[in-house]
């Protein structure tokens, strides 16, 4: 089925966005930090860093879920699929939790000592904004599509032929930059273009806003992992 677009061509709306916004969104999937690791120089203090840090954000993450779980199933019809879509997120989230755990024993991270810095914090009350019950079901699925996409791009880079990247952190690459989620994060475009196309202009200015504060929030957590909080 052809998707509405903003200015001709029969692309997505997201798939728009992606082009209006390259800039911030190369700065997000082609940071420093991961081109360290996709290079092979990575400081580990700050993979470490990223470690800890990103394991305390993927516990507020759970609950963001969550949210747009309970969201998808008051807004949309059941034929939508979009409730199991997302249920399917969240059963990942849990084996990413114990994951987080097996890597921080590896490396020596002690996860419950850890404090979030600042930048943490601040992306952690964003997505509880998110969360509010006025917030619209279109916002909330299109910075869940955000955030995993930018992982999944970010470390299938580190993945690909001509990449550096050392023996003890493909299992992390791998771990967002296979197919598998790859396939799972376009799902979550289809989902995120076709409320989209069904919102009105305030909505989808509101979308477009959370989607560019994602990439902003994600190149700031980035800049933490390397010690620049």
């Amino acid at each position: 089925m052809e998707r509405k677009q903003e200015g001709g061509g029969g692309i997505g709306i997201t798939e728009t966005w992606l082009k209006k916004h390259t800039l911030l969104y190369k700065g997000a999937t082609r940071h420093p930090f991961i081109l360290s690791i996709r290079d092979g120089t990575v400081d580990l203090s700050s993979f470490k860093r990223w470690l800890g840090q990103d394991y305390l954000f993927v516990r507020n993450f759970v609950l963001f879920v969550a949210n747009v779980l309970q969201k998808s199933s008051k807004a949309l019809d059941e034929k939508d699929g979009d409730m199991e879509v997302v249920l399917g997120g969240i059963t990942s989230l849990s084996d990413e939790l114990t994951w987080f755990k097996t890597e921080a024993s590896k490396w020596d991270v002690m996860l419950h000592g850890i404090a979030p810095q600042k930048t943490n914090q601040n992306y952690c009350r964003f997505l509880e904004s998110l969360m509010s019950t006025e917030m619209d079901y279109t916002v909330a699925v299109t910075a869940f599509w955000a955030i995993e996409t930018v992982y999944q791009k970010s470390f299938a880079f580190c993945l690909e032929d001509g990449s550096k990247t050392p023996a003890e952190l493909i299992d992390t690459c791998q771990r967002w930059g296979n197919e598998g989620f790859g396939q799972y994060c376009q799902t979550l475009q289809g989902i995120a273009n076709r409320c989209l196309e069904k919102a009105t202009y305030d909505i989808r200015s509101k979308a477009e806003a959370t989607f560019i504060r994602v990439l902003e929030y994600e190149i700031e957590f980035w800049n933490m992992s390397q010690g620049r909080d």
